[in-house]
């Protein structure tokens, strides 16, 4: 009987307000095996290849079940009943598209929510593009998977190699739902551990301190950044997103990074930050001493055994220094807030969000957040390509959620050299992402550039 984290029931209320809090990518594929020779999508060869696969990603045949009151915390349980075909699934050919086309088909499916009765996740493929290749978007809700649990799973869909063997099918039978007595059962006996966990640990004076000093250092973290300056980037949003994309190497990132002796994260942050700057002032705003304050998720998942998987992630509020003009002297303040900043990086543990008060107030509360003025996430991917059906994937770019006031933010991904950033912006609140992915090359074309003598 496996439950949902904390940090897993978090990211399920937000739909409810209408921000959903799918996470994915978009694959440009060649067409290899996936078009038949008279021109035909293939999606019957396409389905059964993925449902081969789905036995090394059992989260993907099951759904969230919520038990009534007294019995616990949701739990994941398998699906009644599974079709492959509710999950793969194909749009019309888009006749030699291209990007910009692509990325308002993704973000047309998106706009779906998912079905909270079927296992929450799709595999779209969009044929049709230009050069004869083949789009795929792939959305996860989060509460399946954070970021790097996500490229565990794109490992186990997708092959390292273009001859991968495609495992034999097997005949899937889904779990009974736990009964209600089990369910009692299972809940007194984590309530009981919870309390000798208690009560061994007053025993342990040295252990109460040690964890009061952690989450007392935490929370000064938190409250030591101050409170996010008024902008126009933070108002309450909607469900529709823009998306700009902005290309470099992943070489070149850690070329800046090793040039200036910070982390790639920190450059990421300082071309972000380049953006950021670039778009306020199209719109007439002082940045002379701004200071915005960007969220960004740490992955814990290396100090757990095993493959990612869930939900496993800290956080840390860095300050991006839009007053400073100069992306090298920018780029030093950023990195020495972030090595502060890391040391103080622990689990987003919280409590659950599970009164019907609480979760009626939660969407008024962060819309009204002034603690952080947007998000950025660099997601470590494949270094080597990925192939599926035997077609190579040609590059891969991240889609990343909003929620609350937060109208801005960037998702980062790395794959086979590659180093792609998505800009995702509030339709009525931030449409002008162009402007911000502008601001970011020339941010990056400054970093690169020789530094001449001060």
């Amino acid at each position: 009987m496996e439950r949902l984290t904390a940090q897993d029931v978090m990211t399920l209320w937000p739909d409810r307000a209408g921000w959903s809090q799918d996470i994915g990518l978009v694959a440009v594929l060649d067409a290899g095996d996936f078009v038949g020779t008279d021109g035909r999508f293939l999606l019957g060869d396409v389905r059964r290849s993925i449902e081969a696969r789905l036995p090394r990603v059992p989260r993907l045949r099951q759904v969230v079940y919520e038990p009534r009151w007294g019995l616990g915390r949701p739990l994941w349980v398998d699906a009644a009943s599974f079709d492959v075909r509710d999950h793969v699934r194909a749009v019309s050919p888009v006749h030699r598209g291209g990007e910009a086309r692509l990325l308002e088909v993704v973000e047309e499916l998106r706009r779906r929510p998912l079905d909270r009765g079927k296992p929450l996740w799709e595999m779209w493929f969009v044929p049709g593009l230009a050069d004869g290749r083949i789009g795929v978007y792939l959305r996860v809700h989060h509460v399946i998977a954070d970021g790097p649990a996500g490229v565990a799973m794109l490992g186990a869909l997708f092959d390292a190699g273009p001859d991968g063997p495609v495992p034999r099918a097997e005949q899937w039978v889904p779990a009974p739902v736990p009964a209600g007595s089990e369910l009692i059962v299972d809940n007194l006996r984590r309530r009981w551990a919870e309390v000798a966990r208690v009560l061994a640990a007053c025993s342990r004076p040295a252990t109460i301190v040690c964890h009061a000093r952690g989450a007392w250092l935490s929370m000064r973290e938190m409250v030591s950044v101050g409170r996010a300056p008024r902008s126009s980037l933070n108002r309450p949003i909607g469900a529709a997103r823009e998306f700009a994309v902005v290309r470099t190497e992943l070489a070149t990132m850690k070329r800046i990074s090793d040039r200036h002796g910070v982390k790639v994260n920190d450059v990421l942050l300082d071309v972000f930050a380049g953006g950021l700057r670039e778009l306020l002032r199209s719109r007439g705003e002082p940045v002379d001493n701004l200071e915005l304050r960007a969220v960004v998720p740490v992955s814990l998942h290396r100090e757990q055994p095993g493959p990612a998987r869930g939900n496993l992630l800290g956080q840390m509020i860095v300050a991006l220094p839009l007053g400073i003009d100069d992306p090298v002297h920018r780029l030093a303040s950023i990195a020495a807030d972030t090595a502060t900043r890391k040391r103080g990086v622990r689990p987003r543990r919280g409590a659950v969000i599970g009164g019907r008060v609480v979760r009626w107030m939660a969407p008024t509360l962060v819309s009204r957040q002034r603690m952080m003025n947007t998000y950025v996430a660099d997601v470590p991917g494949p270094p080597v390509p990925l192939y599926l059906l035997g077609a190579i994937v040609r590059e891969i770019v991240p889609v990343v959620a909003l929620m609350g006031n937060i109208a801005v933010g960037a998702g980062a991904f790395s794959y086979a050299g590659q180093f792609t950033i998505t800009v995702v912006g509030d339709t009525a609140v931030c449409p002008e992402v162009d402007v911000v992915a502008r601001g970011m090359e020339e941010t990056l074309q400054t970093l690169e550039a020789p530094r001449r003598p001060d």
